[in-house]
């Protein structure tokens, strides 16, 4: 077995909408593909979302790089901060606010539950 995992977004694939009890504007759906998994704490893979905003709360650490597309990230109480195509972020466990999908985007993910 190799060591090494392509991150294609090439894995099994979920489409869903937002859950309407989670929602803000729009009607987004997001996509979401699994490429690697590994104890049921680690993932990655790539997720894409139309636009819209809906409401976040994380438990998990994200590592996030945005293929395509723009998004702002509004923690609650804080000041909006926008990413588009070639950015790179992380969302730390505790954070609360809204993600806002401003244009069709992609991004390819690593989430880490502890």
């Amino acid at each position: 077995m190799t060591k090494l995992v392509a991150i294609t977004g090439a894995g099994p694939r979920e489409e869903k909408p937002v859950d309407a009890d989670r929602l803000v504007e729009g009607s987004p759906r997001t996509i979401s593909t699994l490429d690697y998994a590994r104890d049921d704490k680690v993932f990655a893979g790539e997720w894409s979302a139309s636009v819209g905003a809906w409401r976040v709360k994380y438990e998990e650490w994200e590592f996030c790089h945005v293929l395509a597309g723009v998004c702002e990230l509004v923690p609650d109480g804080g000041v909006a901060q926008r990413y588009s195509a070639g950015d790179s972020f992380i969302i730390e466990p505790g954070f609360s606010g809204v993600w806002r999908v401003i244009e069709p985007m992609k991004k390819r993910y690593v989430v880490r539950y502890d």
